[in-house]
C-alpha cells in the first residue's frame, strides 16, 4: 500500500484545455488536496487557476502555454509552487479506446499503441488525451501511469441496446453503441450507494451531454453511440441524426473533414440558437423573447424528456431521475421544464427546493424521486488508480 502521505495526480484534457487534481492516499480514502485548469491553450487570452481541497484560490495567472505539453508543464510547475509532491500515479481520463480497450488499466507501450490506433473513434477527444500521457511520461518518466475510460461503465450492456441495425460483419469490427460519461455515471452510482434504487436514469448534461439507464446499478442503455456525437441535441454537436443527412451533406459538396467539423462545431444548440452554445446565454436571451434561443432550449429539454421516457421501457420502470453535470447540476429551468414534461410519469418536483439546487428535489407526492448530484469524475479516477496501483 502507498505511504498516507502518497498523492496521485489526476489530469483530464480538451482539445484546448486541462483539468488537474491531486490526491492524498489516507487510509482507505482519496482526498482532494489541489484541483486547477489550464484553459485556451494555442490561443490568447488563457488563464492558469489552481485552488485547494475547499475550493480557495492559490494561483490564478495568465497563461501562454502553446501546446497541451506547456499547460502540463505550467500546472506542474504551479502545484509543485502550492507545495504538491511528486505523485506515485497518474490517472487519465479517456474517452473511447475503441473495441480493443473497454477495462480502466495500467499504461504500457501496448496498452498506448492500440490507444492510437483507436484515434478515429475519438477524434476530437483522445489525440489531446494521449499528447498529456507522452507530455506526463516525459515528466514523470519512473511515474506508473494509468487509464480510464469513459467505455468502461457500458461494457455491459445488452446486445438489444449495444447492436446497431448493420451487417455483423460491422459489429465484429467494433461498430457499436460504446456509450461515455461512464466515469461521471460510476462517481453517481458510488454517491448513492444503498440508496441507489433498481431502476434509475442519470442524465448528464452539460456542454456534451448523455443520459444513461442503470438497472440494479448496471449501464443497459445510453443515448450516446459509436461517438460522443451521438444522442440528444448539445452545445455544439447534433446528436443523434437521420443518416441521409450525412448522405446529402456529402453529396452536396462537403468532405467528410467538413461534414465532421459541421457535426461537432457548428451544430446542436448553436445551430438552432445561430450561433450561441453557452446555456445560461441561451437561457437570458429566450427569457427576453429571442425565438432561435427558445427553440434551442425547447429542443434541448424535449430530447431529455424524450429520452428519459423511453429508458422507462428500458428498465421496466423508474424509481429515480438523476441531473448531473455543469448543466443539470445548475440550470433551474432546465430541471423545471424536463421534469414538467415528465409529469405524466409521475414526476413532480418542489419548485422551492429545485430554485435552491437542493440534493432532493421531488415534490411529496412524486411517484418518481429527482435528484441532483455532482459528478466526481476525477475522484472516480484517482479510485480506479488507486486500486490499479495497489491490486
Amino acid at each position: 500500500m502507498p505511504e498516507p502521505a502518497s498523492q496521485i495526480l489526476v489530469v483530464n484534457s480538451g482539445s484546448s484545455s486541462l483539468k488537474f487534481g491531486v490526491y492524498a492516499l489516507e487510509g482507505v480514502e482519496e482526498s482532494l488536496l489541489f484541483n486547477g485548469a489550464v484553459d485556451s491553450i494555442g490561443g490568447s487570452g488563457g488563464k492558469l487557476k489552481l485552488k485547494d481541497e475547499n475550493g480557495k484560490p492559490l494561483a490564478e495567472k495568465d497563461s501562454n502555454a502553446k501546446t497541451l505539453e506547456d499547460a502540463f508543464k505550467s500546472a506542474i510547475d504551479a502545484l509543485s509552487q502550492a507545495g504538491a509532491g511528486t505523485p506515485v500515479a497518474i490517472g487519465h481520463r479517456i474517452v473511447h479506446g475503441g473495441p480493443h480497450l473497454r477495462e480502466h488499466q495500467r499504461l504500457t507501450p501496448d496498452v498506448l499503441a492500440t490507444l492510437k490506433q483507436a484515434v478515429h473513434f475519438a477524434p476530437l477527444h483522445d489525440p489531446p488525451a494521449i499528447a498529456i500521457i507522452e507530455a506526463a511520461q516525459k515528466h514523470f518518466s519512473h511515474v506508473p501511469q494509468f487509464v480510464c475510460f469513459d467505455t468502461a461503465f457500458h461494457k455491459a450492456l445488452p446486445e438489444i441496446a449495444a447492436h446497431y441495425p448493420l451487417p455483423q460483419k460491422y459489429w465484429e469490427q467494433g461498430v457499436l453503441r460504446y456509450g461515455f460519461h461512464g466515469l461521471s455515471y460510476e462517481s453517481i452510482v458510488r454517491a448513492l450507494g444503498d440508496r441507489l434504487p433498481a431502476r434509475a436514469v442519470v442524465a448528464h448534461l452539460g456542454n456534451g451531454a448523455s443520459l444513461a439507464a442503470i438497472l440494479s446499478g448496471k449501464s443497459v442503455d445510453t443515448s450516446m453511440g459509436l461517438t460522443p456525437t451521438g444522442g440528444i441535441p448539445m452545445g455544439t454537436r447534433t446528436g443523434d441524426l437521420d443518416p441521409g443527412i450525412i448522405l446529402w451533406l456529402l453529396r452536396s459538396g462537403l468532405n467528410i473533414d467538413q461534414v465532421e467539423s459541421l457535426l461537432n462545431h457548428d451544430a446542436g444548440l448553436k445551430a438552432l440558437s445561430n450561433g450561441e452554445s453557452d446555456l445560461r446565454a441561451l437561457t437570458k436571451s429566450s427569457d427576453a423573447g429571442d425565438a432561435p434561443a427558445k427553440l434551442a432550449l425547447d429542443v434541448f429539454t424535449r430530447s431529455i424528456a424524450k429520452t428519459v421516457a423511453s429508458y422507462a421501457v428500458s428498465l421496466g420502470g423508474l424509481d429515480l431521475l438523476v441531473f448531473t453535470g455543469g448543466i443539470g447540476e445548475n440550470s433551474v429551468p432546465v430541471r423545471k421544464v424536463v421534469c414538467s414534461e415528465l409529469e405524466f410519469l409521475g414526476v413532480a418536483i418542489d419548485e422551492t427546493k429545485n430554485l435552491s439546487h437542493a440534493e432532493s428535489i421531488s415534490a411529496s407526492g412524486s411517484k418518481i424521486s429527482v435528484k441532483i448530484i455532482a459528478a466526481d469524475e476525477d475522484g472516480q479516477i484517482a479510485r480506479h488508480t488507486r486500486h490499479l496501483l495497489t491490486s
